[in-house]
């Protein structure tokens, strides 16, 4: 999940670390000094900062991912997943050259360095923005999922109608009293451990989707009365199942396609932890730390591609937005979901402060950087945070929504734009000239990122308003 801090440390002590101070050494015969990347001595191992940006990369999209395959085909995904990847390894790449020129740790001091105040405001706005997508996306898995573990420990097969198999209720009474207190803590460190915890769910999750693949046969049998339209193969103008139901496609394009690449970005963005994993790290340098971001990526594409695959497998046509949710309509009391269900709810219910922490922080630092710390400043933004997450959860019809919007607007922003447009900006003229091969290959990466997000906000527009229009006036 998304990781914030790694092995306890925190990083409160370098803010003060000066910009200008170069990582890289100086030439011969000129003089030399002691460098690091900052003045905190990195001891988290190679093997462990694997460990680590694999659970930065690890979030919520990987629910998404079968439901995008099954409106792009098997091929086309994998090509897509492919590509996404690649890219989000080159953008590492451009953000640790940067920060290696000029000595800079976090994601909002680069785009000062490169563009002053006005690029700290706009790269810690579109982290902020994220991340509430992120805690977003989270607490709909806990609106969806929880009324489920409920009905199931009670032994009924469909909502009954109480308040407490009401997900928006519960929605709040889990922010009140898990996160909220747990975000009010001044330091949030030790939360880092959790990602460890998070990660093992998610490889359950990913056994369990494969198990079930040969367990679970298509069209779905209907169990009791909680099946969805989704789930019930559509028959044709002569009342005849349609053939292509239950079977894999291998290109498609429909007007649910328009999802897939947000989806896709939205779960590779690590870029805003890879600096201070890369602070962590032990012997720290750029090619060591390229090689942890190049196995964490591999690692990570394996398993979004193993659970996108026999997702899709299992449902075909009927999967859901949200891979888990679509497994309670074959059988509600399903004991091994059951399971699964509980570990990634507690997953992402404790991932949420995480994921809190630096957006309170990052508004400390453009609102009031100099002021000391305080109490009510610190709980008051954390209360005000919470409460617009939870009306986003209750607000939006659908997780598909929340991946799609934040994956195409903040997603390709802090993989493609502004990485590209730091590195032209921050690596000299004299190092690289501003026509350089990989100063261009940098702009049409930034300029890749801006057509990405225009085609995708274009498509979900048109797709939202299409949709009004089929519906009549709602969405």
């Amino acid at each position: 999940m998304e990781l914030q801090k790694m092995n306890g440390h925190e990083f409160d002590g370098l803010e003060s670390v000066a910009e200008h101070d170069e990582f890289l050494p100086k030439k011969d015969g000129l003089p030399k000094k002691e460098n690091r990347f900052t003045d905190f001595e990195g001891k988290t191992s190679f093997g462990m900062s694997i460990f680590n940006l694999s659970n930065a990369i690890m979030g919520s999209g990987i629910l998404g991912l079968a439901f995008a395959m099954s409106n792009t085909g098997i091929v086309l995904f994998i090509i897509l997943l492919c590509a996404i990847a690649i890219l989000s390894a080159y953008s590492i790449h451009l953000l640790l050259k940067s920060a290696g020129v000029v000595g800079i740790r976090a994601y909002e001091q680069l785009g000062n360095r490169a563009f002053g105040q006005p690029g700290k405001v706009v790269a810690a706005s579109i982290i902020t923005v994220h991340n509430i997508g992120a805690m977003s996306s989270y607490l709909f898995i806990v609106k969806s999922e929880l009324p489920l573990v409920i009905q199931a420990f009670l032994g009924q097969h469909g909502n009954t109608g109480e308040w407490f198999l009401e997900g928006n209720y519960l929605i709040m009474i889990v922010s009140a009293t898990l996160i909220l207190p747990l975000s009010l803590m001044r330091r949030l460190g030790y939360l880092g451990y959790t990602s460890g915890f998070s990660l093992s769910c998610m490889v359950f999750f990913l056994i369990s989707v494969i198990y079930k693949k040969f367990n679970i046969t298509c069209p779905l049998p209907v169990y009791g009365n909680n099946m969805t339209e989704s789930l019930i193969a559509p028959v044709n103008q002569t009342g005849l199942m349609e053939d292509d139901f239950c079977l894999a496609k291998f290109f498609t394009i429909n007007s649910q396609t328009a999802y897939t690449i947000p989806i896709l970005a939205f779960a590779f963005v690590c870029h805003p932890e890879v600096l201070p994993i890369y602070t962590e790290l032990r012997d720290a340098n750029k090619k060591r730390m390229q090689r942890v971001a190049n196995i964490s990526i591999l690692a990570m594409f394996v398993m979004y591609l193993l659970t996108a695959l026999f997702g899709y497998l299992t449902f075909y046509m009927g999967v859901e937005p949200e891979l888990l949710h679509t497994y309670s309509q074959v059988d509600p009391l399903d004991v091994l979901f059951l399971c699964v269900r509980l570990a990634v709810l507690v997953a992402v219910t404790l991932t949420v402060p995480v994921v809190l922490f630096p957006i309170r922080r990052a508004i400390i630092q453009i609102v009031c950087p100099d002021k000391p710390f305080h109490w009510a400043r610190h709980i008051a933004i954390a209360v005000v945070l919470l409460v617009i997450v939870n009306l986003l959860v209750i607000l939006v019809p659908s997780i598909r929504d929340i991946f799609g919007l934040i994956g195409a607007t903040s997603a390709p922003s802090l993989i493609f734009i502004l990485p590209g447009i730091f590195y032209i900006r921050i690596i000299p003229e004299e190092q690289e000239p501003l026509l350089s091969w990989t100063k261009i290959l940098a702009a049409c990466f930034a300029a890749l990122g801006f057509i990405l997000m225009i085609m995708s906000l274009t498509f979900i527009i048109t797709d939202w308003v299409s949709g009004v229009v089929h519906s009549g006036g709602g969405h």
